[in-house]
């Protein structure tokens, strides 16, 4: 039996700045975000992972999303590798989202906004 490879990321957490979109020069849209986990380390830490969405995906999370947002991903991780400017191999590892939640209820956020900046909600 063959053994295969299982690459998957499911977490939540915050998200530690506000998302940032920009398009690839095929033309796909990118959205690169970073999210602080919860007890990703021996004491409980916080750790933080980078996480980008493609696509409408990503579009809907840059206008959505914004620091603080809670989110569930669903992805793959990605590893990346570099040379250090000062000599060296540099690496770090990624997740590319297949889907993200917005886990923030929507009063929340409202809530966190000025007035105006709110959305008009039709009477």
């Amino acid at each position: 039996m063959a053994q295969r490879n299982i690459n998957k990321f499911i977490g939540t957490g915050r998200l530690t700045r506000d998302p940032e979109l920009r398009a690839l020069p095929s033309g796909t849209s990118v959205c690169e975000m970073r999210l602080a986990v919860n007890g990703m380390g021996r004491g409980g830490e916080v750790g933080y992972i980078d996480v980008s969405a493609y696509g409408a995906n990503g579009e809907a999370c840059s206008r959505y999303l914004s620091k603080g947002s809670k989110v569930g991903v669903d992805g793959r991780i990605e590893y990346g590798e570099w040379e250090a400017d000062g000599g060296g191999k540099r690496h770090s590892y990624s997740v590319v989202a297949n889907t993200v939640e917005f886990l923030t209820p929507r009063s929340e956020e409202e809530s966190e906004q000025p007035a105006d900046e709110r959305e008009p909600v039709a009477a």
